[in-house]
């Protein structure tokens, strides 16, 4: 964990939980497993304030708790995860892929998920419904059964997972509670609990939902915090009480994986070929484990028979692309046998390592020109060359060739080794070889994005801290007209509202409201 990580995850918790739960998270990321008093001492903070601070982050998966590492009966210690910290930022993403695979109704549940850490399924149902009944036409509602369909296909697909029980969270949940004498102490938990642990992850439970949703009103507002027992009520009622759930990350992550494989394949060859590796894909996506470096082996028949109706496409055909790509040099697809008709694997591993090295080159490209991208190239290649063998490689001018090296050598992009000859270390007597280390190079890049992140939010709340005055102005008079226009008031007094705000001061709203958006829409991934 890096010091860009954890600027960037406390602004992102500052921007979605407020400024309590940013500093008892970000003191976490920075002094590690903590109990409840030493928290509370060391951020100065009250600890009921802490205790609601560490029920927000446990809520939403970003803090994990256990037994102490002075074993049973010790205090309970709460450690961050910066990892889950930094999955905010691909979270409108994640909402976009489930409307894209399952429609609206899809999006919102993930959407509902993702606001609350996790639900329950029958919660789930009826606040989806409600919200699709809300924005649909008078007198049309959306039935319950239909987003518990959309809802099985996302558990169906592992898009969405059980909460790992809590009394599988080691010694967490009994350390909370006094030791009677007499009983054993439990075994102290060595790693925390994951939700494929669960045996029953993806099993859907028994849910009775009949009815439609229900369209809220401006009335219905002021009654929610009255109904909050009556909703505690109805839930119990379904059958489904005590079963959370939460949106499986890595689900979404090898989603978007495939998809850039997908994407590769069908820039470096043809539509066809991609098609193939996208039936491959999809094949092996729920019994490939997320760590495989290759998927399960499918043979041709297989293959032959999942490909879409219409891509009508014949099985010499079919053994022709995939006799192409195996022997293609990004080794995206791989041979693992001959039986029935030969039995073919995508490797995973090789995929991710040649997508990490385009974006390298189109980095170096981009920020250095195409000279100094045909030497980072050849590096990669070459993997170590002296400075004569660059220039003579890369049919570069020698003073051309050396200003380029030691510009990327000075932004950590080129790396130098030193091969002595003799013991002394001498110059005149040491090889200098130039290598790029592809791993750390991309580690460092990835630095570089969390930084650039950082600061854009920072600039946002900048701008926005600086044009206060001028955004509430703008958000009362947008008030007014909404209420003048619901009255049915005169086209002349909502002239005259608007022309509240003056020309200079519209064209500055117009200005800001551009930057935000241009700085919203570079921080999404």
């Amino acid at each position: 964990m890096t010091a860009q990580e954890v600027r960037l995850c406390g602004l992102l918790l500052q921007e979605h939980f407020g400024e309590v739960v940013e500093r008892i998270g970000t003191h976490l990321l920075r002094a590690g497993a903590q109990n409840l008093r030493t928290i509370a001492n060391e951020t100065n903070t009250p600890l009921d304030l802490v205790k609601k601070s560490l029920c927000v982050l446990v809520q939403h998966g970003a803090c994990e708790f256990g037994s102490g590492r002075r074993g049973p009966g010790s205090p309970v210690e709460y450690r961050a995860s910066c990892e889950r910290v930094l999955r905010v930022l691909r979270y409108p993403r994640y909402i976009y892929t489930a409307k894209t695979l399952y429609g609206d109704t899809g999006e919102l549940i993930v959407e509902e998920v993702l606001q609350r850490g996790h639900m329950t399924m029958s919660n789930t149902v009826k606040t989806v419904a409600d919200r699709l009944t809300h924005n649909m036409e008078e007198g049309r509602s959306m039935e319950y059964s239909e987003v518990v369909s959309a809802f099985s296909k996302l558990v169906e697909t592992h898009f969405l997972q059980r909460c790992p029980p809590v009394a599988e969270m080691g010694t967490a949940a009994t350390s909370a509670t006094p030791a009677t004498p007499g009983t054993p102490a439990a075994p102290a938990s060595t790693a925390p609990p994951t939700a494929e642990s669960n045996p029953d992850c993806y099993k859907l439970p028994h849910v009775t939902l009949t009815g439609r949703g229900k369209r809220r009103r401006s009335s219905d507002d002021s009654e929610e915090q009255r109904g909050g027992k009556k909703a505690k009520m109805d839930s119990e009622s379904c059958g489904d009480e005590g079963i959370y759930w939460q949106v499986n990350f890595e689900r979404f992550h090898q989603h978007f994986r495939d998809q850039a494989i997908i994407s590769a394949v069908a820039s470096k060859l043809d539509q066809t070929s991609s098609e193939i590796v996208r039936t491959m894909l999809r094949m092996s996506e729920v019994t490939t484990t997320q760590t495989a470096a290759y998927t399960q082996p499918l043979s041709a028949n297989e293959i032959f028979r999942s490909l879409p109706p219409n891509y009508s496409i014949s099985r010499p055909i079919l053994d022709q692309y995939l006799s192409l790509l195996v022997d293609d040099p990004m080794e995206f697809v791989g041979k693992s046998g001959d039986s029935g008709g030969g039995m073919y694997v995508v490797n995973l591993q090789r995929a991710l390592a040649n997508l990490a090295r385009a974006t390298l080159e189109s980095v170096v490209q981009e920020r250095f020109g195409s000279r100094s991208a045909r030497i980072f190239r050849l590096l990669l290649r070459k993997r170590h060359l002296e400075q004569k063998q660059v220039e003579d490689f890369a049919m570069i001018p020698a003073k051309e060739a050396k200003d380029m090296l030691y510009t990327l050598l000075s932004e950590n992009l080129v790396q130098l080794q030193e091969i002595p000859k003799t013991p002394d270390h001498a110059p005149s007597r040491t090889f200098y070889l130039y290598t790029v280390n592809q791993l750390p190079t991309a580690r460092l890049l990835l630095q570089h994005c969390y930084k650039t992140v950082a600061n854009l939010i920072e600039r946002r709340l900048f701008e926005t801290k600086e044009n206060k005055r001028l955004l509430e102005k703008s958000q009362r008079i947008e008030a007014i007209l909404a209420s003048l226009q619901a009255s049915g008031a005169e086209p002349e007094q909502l002239t005259e509202v608007e022309e509240m705000i003056t020309a200079p001061e519209r064209q500055q709203l117009e200005a800001l409201r551009h930057h935000i958006n241009k700085y919203c829409i570079t921080t999404a991934p």
